[in-house]
């Protein structure tokens, strides 16, 4: 499974991260929901115990994307 934290995904901006999540309440929660996201992402590609189709793991596959660019827009903003 590959590595998909925001602070992986964006070393450079790691400690913008951890400053905005403890400022900004709109990024606290765009950063939340991405790694409730993943987290579900990783759970279903590491075989967890409840199964997926596979439409479903492309279209949270695709919310992280996008929650992804969203963070980033953010990032380049502050």
């Amino acid at each position: 499974m590959e590595n998909h934290t925001l602070t992986h995904e964006f070393p450079e901006y790691e400690v913008k991260i951890r400053n905005l999540k403890a400022s900004d309440e709109t990024f606290k929660k765009l950063y939340v929901n991405y790694e409730e996201v993943n987290a579900l992402i990783a759970h279903y590609e590491d075989g967890g115990e409840n199964h997926t189709t596979d439409e479903h793991l492309t279209d949270l596959r695709k919310k992280r994307v996008h929650l992804k660019d969203e963070i980033y827009a953010v990032l380049n903003r502050h």
